[in-house]
């Protein structure tokens, strides 16, 4: 279920000021600080798009109940600051789990205006497990490889290769990675944060999170409020349904994007002779998706890989001309050339996938419960494929090996907080990945935040993305601390930019901004 923002006008303005607190795991705290953090070593490793970009690790105890116990190392890259004005780290998150954040940093640091940036040391990061941290985790190299089983279990004999799968995935990472499951989680991530924090030499961070990285947020604010100074969250988690029912919500959500994707192609029937009513052409890809189960495109792209393909266009309107152009090409002219090609861009995975996935899995399936009967699995997404199935089965087989996964799990982090500096989310009233209601529950659960909604859009992770709008609300916060203030559920607002059209590849050619950032926040929360 979804809600719109009411439009609205003259916010007032406040600062976030200086607040301290008790940290509402004290505990945690305490423990954090017993673990020694030493200074990184930067080094130069600036490529020609980012050439102040710096290198460094820091190592952290695996287990913090055991803080002399086995120690990991983190990956991390800096932007240093140039102006006289310190504010302190800024620490940026891409989301996942599982998603890599050096690449971020200098993103980041190049996107927002000089004047701000130049301000902070603009950080990223590997979280544990992920990209170049050690060790990196990969359970299954090659498992999304094509051609997989059609996702969509229609005889008990697909249901059961795909259980098996899952399963197997699973049992593979729980034999390779035993002894480091139990500490691959949301709240170990966080007390990684707060290592880094202590490596930085610094007595607060600012935070800048996107996706699954607002909740990493979230979560660090609960543990060490004190150790906030500002915090930004853009396309935020729904906390309260971490996270089986975040992602049964997701499946509602992407159902609406395809369709508004499709309503797309049929405004522009002149390019794409698919057709001008939405529901025909809806039709037409369905039809498309069946015909690949039985004849995959150069037997690379099946049914599964083509949802693979177009669930990217639900994070991101700029790849809709790719993926119009190639629906209709395949359905107009029989080539198949552009499917696969799109595939190859935007839909396959490779051995950075692998990584993420593993660390995706690993994450979700310890931080919360999920249930352990594949009865409920089936009853569910079956309910929800009958009003939405776009990616029903997809996303349900994307998340079933947490029925299988042999840790134990943790408790989901009641997020709720007073004690924080005036904070600042964004959210997109269309959003799929993180539907709208997410962004409502985070602002009424974090005192003192502000929302900032941008009305009709669809796409995630909105600010740096080429709304100004959206991006002067950043800029002034983290230059400043100003965030609006309404006394409503949304203190301020900001219209969609236009869809693409037909002829805009711009927007989602390599190099272009919006498909940088969407590429770097990547097509899983």
């Amino acid at each position: 279920m979804r809600k719109r923002a009411a439009a609205l006008c003259g916010a007032a303005v406040v600062t976030a000021g200086m607040l301290t607190a008790v940290p509402a795991d004290a505990s945690a705290s305490r423990l954090a600080d017993t673990v020694r953090a030493a200074q990184p070593d930067w080094k130069k490793c600036g490529i020609a798009a980012r050439p102040t970009l710096q290198c460094a690790s820091v190592t952290v105890p695996l287990d913090y109940a055991d803080p002399r116990g086995r120690q990991i190392t983190l990956a991390l890259s800096r932007v240093p600051h140039t102006a006289k004005t310190y504010q302190g780290p800024l620490l940026v998150n891409p989301g996942g789990p599982g998603g890599s954040g050096l690449t971020l940093a200098g993103y980041v640091a190049a996107t927002l205006p000089k004047a701000v940036a130049a301000q902070y040391d603009v950080i990223g990061f590997d979280p544990r497990g992920v990209g170049k941290s050690e060790p990196a985790l990969t359970c299954s190299p090659g498992y999304a490889a094509p051609v997989r089983p059609d996702s969509v279990p229609r005889t008990p004999a697909r249901e059961r290769t795909n259980l098996s799968r899952v399963a197997a995935f699973a049992k593979g990472c729980a034999g390779k990675y035993a002894s480091v499951l139990p500490f691959i989680d949301t709240i170990s991530t966080v007390r990684d944060m707060d290592s880094i924090r202590r490596a930085l030499g610094a007595p607060r961070i600012n935070y800048f999170g996107y996706s699954y990285g607002t909740y990493l947020g979230a979560v660090y604010a609960k543990l060490f409020p004190q150790r906030v100074r500002r915090l930004a969250l853009d396309s935020v988690v729904d906390p309260t349904g971490v996270w089986y029912d975040d992602n049964i919500q997701q499946d509602y959500a992407f159902n609406d994007r395809h369709r508004a994707f499709l309503a797309w192609v049929a405004r522009h029937d002149s390019t794409y002779r698919l057709g001008t009513d939405p529901a025909r052409i809806e039709t037409r890809w369905y039809g498309m998706r069946a015909a690949l189960g039985r004849n995959p495109a150069q037997q690379k792209v099946g049914a599964s890989e083509l949802d693979d393909t177009f669930i990217p266009g639900g994070y991101y309107n700029g790849y809709w001309p790719i993926l119009a152009k190639a629906f209709a090409a395949y359905v107009n002219d029989a080539d198949p050339g552009p499917l696969v090609k799109a595939y190859d861009a935007i839909g396959a995975a490779g051995a950075s996938g692998d990584n993420s996935y593993s660390i995706y899995a690993a994450v979700q399936c310890r931080d919360a419960s999920w249930p352990r009967s594949w009865a409920r699995w089936r009853q569910d997404t079956w309910a929800v494929y009958a009003k939405a199935p776009f990616m029903a089965w997809n996303n349900a087989w994307y998340n079933a090996p947490c029925a299988f996964w042999p840790t134990t799990s943790l408790r989901p982090v009641d997020v709720s907080n007073d004690a924080l500096p005036p904070t600042l989310l964004f959210q997109a009233t269309d959003d799929a990945a993180t539907p709208y209601q997410g962004g409502v529950t985070l602002h009424r659960r974090l005192r003192g935040s502000s929302l900032v909604v941008e009305q009709g859009g669809g796409n995630h992770g909105i600010t740096l993305s080429g709304n100004a709008c959206l991006d002067r609300y950043l800029a002034d916060y983290l230059d400043k601390g100003t965030v609006p203030r309404s006394g409503g559920t949304v203190d301020a607002v900001c219209q969609r930019l236009p869809d693409p059209s037909p002829t805009s590849v711009k927007a989602a050619s390599p190099g272009g901004r919006g498909s940088t950032l969407h590429g770097l926040i990547g097509f899983r929360r």
